[in-house]
């Protein structure tokens, strides 16, 4: 064969390497192995963000799929505008999130805001208090479940809004906020 043609053959199969890897979806394993690593550089590979950071649900339905791609099948349907979620790791234009129950998956990047809302966690309803205190007067009862949005957090206590209804509850009955709030 001449030098030409081996050449050629070599391009030929460089560019179908080439183009495999990039058609190709990424391999479950690799793609959500990132997580750990994510969690050690503390910044998104993609948005430069830091990671872990809460964000939420810019559409009232949001599939969560078992790997970061099309491809990959529906683990859950959300179905809840504004819910808090944890981006723990990214990929392109994909997010691995974590939930409140702390089950996880991928969910497009167009999915989610960044705009800051809490869940009431646990069986109980809580009362919302007037101030960061838990003997200031009740403002409202809030019912397990229920999503706020967050307004800022001083020591234990975060300001939220749930229905028009403005106060504190304890930080910790709350999923959507961390140390830096």
């Amino acid at each position: 064969m001449p030098r030409s043609g081996v050449l050629a053959g070599w391009l030929l199969a460089a560019l179908v390497v080439l183009l495999a890897a990039v058609t190709l979806p990424p391999s479950p394993v690799a793609a959500q192995s990132g997580g750990a690593a994510a969690a050690e550089n503390a910044q998104g590979r993609v948005t430069g963000l830091p990671i872990p950071r809460f964000v939420s649900f810019r559409a009232e339905t949001v599939n969560m799929r078992t790997g970061p791609g099309l491809r990959y099948p529906i683990d859950w349907v959300y179905r809840r505008k504004d819910m808090p979620v944890q981006i723990v790791d990214e990929f392109e234009a994909w997010r691995r999130i974590r939930d409140w129950e702390d089950s996880s998956g991928w969910v497009h990047s167009v999915m989610l805001q960044s705009k800051r809302t809490a869940r009431l966690v646990g069986e109980e309803p809580a009362i919302l208090r007037a101030r960061a205190n838990p003997n200031a007067e009740a403002v409202a009862l809030v019912p397990a479940g229920a999503v706020g949005t967050l307004d800022k957090c001083e020591g234990n206590w975060c300001l939220l809004n749930f229905d028009r209804h403005l106060g504190w509850l304890s930080r910790d009955r709350l999923f959507g906020v961390d140390e830096n709030d």
